[in-house]
């Protein structure tokens, strides 16, 4: 029997064996439970974080035959008809990250990156803001989240269509537009280097010129 399968089983022996006893159940049988499952804990703790990843979390809508929303929001002409973007401090974060990060990008790009950091807002591993996001870590050079923001370089807006562009995307997102482009990813690179968490995190999207990846989720008793 696969780990997995046995780790389950013995869940469903527990469910089992607690819901027929009586109030005052046996501490043996209790005591004797816990130490399999303290086995099956123990050979999980084991099993890497990208093959837990996988074994643990759905892969994404597309590869479950799932809808997804249309395309059109991905459409540049769309985009192009909308008209100008502003928009409030988380905005203003959300577009320039954009802007230094994507903009370069096709527009569906410009979204998957966007994606990437309202899922990490979302996530309890990181801040519950898009600033804060976004500005973690910087103040020491090359040790922030998002490069642009601890690279000793200034941060100058000097293409207005592209930002004008970008703010549309960034608005957008904020609105609720659904994440259907990077099956839940929390990161990314450039096509161009090769992190070392990258062997470790479970590729979910190859967008542009960016990887995007799901960060392992271990379970509180490892």
């Amino acid at each position: 029997m696969s780990l997995m399968r046995r780790f389950f089983a013995a869940c469903t022996a527990a469910t089992m064996i607690f819901g027929a006893l009586p109030a005052a159940a046996d501490e043996v049988l209790a005591s004797r439970l816990s130490a399999i499952l303290g086995q099956e804990r123990e050979a999980l703790s084991v099993v890497p974080d990208s093959r837990l990843s996988l074994l643990t979390s759905l892969p994404p809508a597309v590869e479950r035959g799932v809808e997804t929303e249309s395309s059109t929001i991905y459409d540049r002409e769309y985009l192009a008809s909308l008209p100008s973007a502003d928009g409030g401090d988380q905005w203003q974060c959300l577009a320039e990250a954009l802007y230094f990060e994507a903009r370069g990008e096709t527009v569906r790009g410009m979204f998957a990156v966007g994606e990437v950091i309202l899922n990490r807002v979302d996530s309890d591993a990181y801040p519950d803001t898009l600033c804060g996001v976004i500005n973690q870590g910087t103040g020491r050079k090359y040790a922030c989240q998002f490069t642009y923001t601890c690279d000793g370089l200034p941060e100058n807006i000097n293409e207005p269509r592209a930002w004008e562009r970008v703010g549309k995307v960034a608005a957008i997102l904020l609105e609720g537009a659904p994440r259907a482009l990077t099956g839940g990813a929390t990161h990314y690179h450039t096509k161009a280097v090769s992190p070392s968490w990258a062997k470790r995190f479970p590729r979910t999207a190859s967008i542009g010129s960016h990887y995007f990846y799901r960060q392992p989720v271990r379970t509180a008793s490892m």
